[in-house]
């Protein structure tokens, strides 16, 4: 221990426990300071790569109009295009909870007409007054592996 100390004071670096629990204890002489500023760039580059997964949500009704059908596409769309997964909600009113077969349809439909852009992460189930659905859009291929 004394000598590791005084190699450390010798050579103006720090004696740093890297393995405190083996047998003996493993120590390194390094400039902590460099080793800890070096991690923290490691970890900031590292969030700076990541992706935010944003979620967006579109509600429906399964008795929507073929105008407002299409509107409400287009905006999937275009969330898909930007590269955000959409959550798509149908609510159910009244006596359209007897026939939830007509919004499965209905989220079968708009899978199909989006299927350029995104793909279907969770499948239509119901929930409650409501049947969700959650698209995701296609990974872009990146150009680094080839």
């Amino acid at each position: 221990m004394e000598d590791a100390l005084r190699l450390a004071a010798e050579s103006d670096l720090d004696l740093v426990e890297v393995a405190p629990m083996a047998k003996p204890p493993v120590c390194k002489l390094m400039d902590y300071g460099k080793y800890k500023y070096e991690t923290a760039q490691k970890a900031r580059e590292a969030r700076r790569n990541q992706t935010h997964t944003v979620i967006k949500e579109m509600k429906l009704r399964p008795k929507i109009d073929t105008h407002d059908y299409e509107t409400k596409k287009g905006h999937i769309e275009r969330f898909l295009g930007q590269g955000d997964k959409v959550k798509v909600t149908i609510m159910f009113r009244g006596r359209e909870q007897s026939r939830p077969e007509l919004g499965f349809r209905l989220l079968t439909r708009l899978a199909e007409d989006v299927e350029s852009l995104g793909f279907v992460e969770a499948a239509p189930k119901q929930d409650g007054r409501n049947m969700i659905m959650v698209l995701a859009p296609h990974r872009k291929k990146s150009g680094k592996g080839e």
